[in-house]
């Protein structure tokens, strides 16, 4: 180690003045010029240090109860949280069985809960996760072993009656019970994990079905306007399922699902003899019945507009000249109706259909 000093005036490290430096070479990390000062002021605070008692540590703060945002960071189901369920959802890779426009499709995830089904039939309850877009009730499955969902259904609000429900006080079931109901289709029970859930439910879907009847829905909210016209065949089979959950303006009878399956379907053009002009009409074969509905500007609403029995009407071909795609509904209680198709294949289709109907009565 080198060293260079100046000559020593005061005795003691205490009299060092500015002008007596050592200058020492140091290794390792330390490289440096340090002044004496500053090493005894170093082992004088080290020295202090060594000589202080050590102190407990501090107590723990208390417990804080979380935040909303905390609250849904917490896990939910499968060991994810909400965000990570939201993005199953949302994601481009389909959900089993899923039906209808992409989930983005319908806007953002107002609230959401793992809930139970309740069956007041056969008193069983089945899993389910309940999702709350700005104007459909998304229900869901659970699929334990893939740790997936499956599609149940989606249901648009403005059709929709809620209401808190109870069981009888000896059943095993939590009180915490609401029922969504509709003209359009049949009732269903939900059972909540908590009082404060079930608060939240009610007043979330109260709320987003007000707005749903307040506010018109854009084309973006609304599966119909991509579904119409139902010019490929996979436009048909998604109306058809379509048909079964979405409200229907000024609907009179049971409910369209006590019709059966509908078996074709397509946007035809009605000429009444007693009316003048054109009417659009989406017209719709069910077992036992043809339905006529119509369908706004937009494609947004479906309105009831009557229902023949199939066995009661007869289709006659009115097709005499080229390009017609013509036929007449006739029947003894119902006044004759022309029926008039957007492209062959629905002609034949309708003829085809209708014919065998008659035919079945004959017999």
């Amino acid at each position: 180690m080198g060293c260079c000093s100046v000559t020593q005036r005061h005795t003691g490290v205490d009299e060092v003045g500015p002008d007596e430096i050592e200058l020492l070479e140091l290794s390792g990390d330390n490289l440096g010029v340090w002044s004496l000062g500053e090493a005894r002021l170093q082992l004088s605070v080290k020295s202090s240090r060594d000589e202080q008692p050590k102190l407990p540590p501090p107590p723990p703060p208390p417990p804080r109860k979380p935040s909303i945002r905390h609250l849904d960071r917490e896990v939910v189901l499968w060991g994810r949280g909400r965000d990570e369920l939201h993005h199953r959802i949302y994601s481009q890779q389909p959900i089993t069985g899923w039906e209808g426009q992409p989930a983005h499709m319908y806007g953002e995830i107002i609230h959401s809960s793992p809930v139970s089904v309740y069956n007041s039939y056969t008193q069983e309850t089945s899993e389910h996760f309940l999702v709350l877009f700005s104007f459909h009730l998304l229900i869901l499955s659970l699929d334990h072993s893939r740790q997936d969902f499956k599609y149940e259904g989606t249901l648009p609000l403005s059709g929709l009656s809620l209401r808190a429900v109870s069981l009888e006080s000896n059943t095993p079931h939590s009180p915490h019970m609401f029922e969504i109901s509709s003209p359009m289709v049949d009732s269903r029970v939900f059972i909540c994990a908590s009082a404060a859930e079930l608060q939240k439910w009610m007043q979330h879907i109260e709320d987003r079905r007000y707005k749903s009847m307040a506010q018109p829905m854009s084309p973006s909210h609304c599966a119909l306007s991509y579904l119409l016209p139902c010019d490929e065949p996979w436009k048909r089979e998604e109306l058809r399922k379509y048909l079964l959950q979405a409200p229907i303006w000024q609907w009179e009878g049971s409910p369209v699902q006590h019709m059966g399956q509908p078996g074709y379907l397509s946007i035809v053009h009605i000429i009444n003899t007693q009316r003048q002009g054109l009417q659009e009409r989406l017209m719709v074969l069910f077992p036992q019945d043809v339905l006529l509905l119509s369908v706004d500007s937009q494609r947004l609403n479906l309105k009831y507009e009557g229902r023949l029995a199939r066995h009661s009407v007869q289709a006659v071909e009115r097709s005499a000249l080229p390009g017609r795609l013509e036929f007449e509904l006739a029947g003894e209680l119902t006044e004759p109706l022309q029926v008039s198709c957007t492209c062959l294949e629905d002609y034949q289709n309708w003829i085809f259909q209708l014919q065998q109907t008659e035919t079945a009565t004959l017999l």
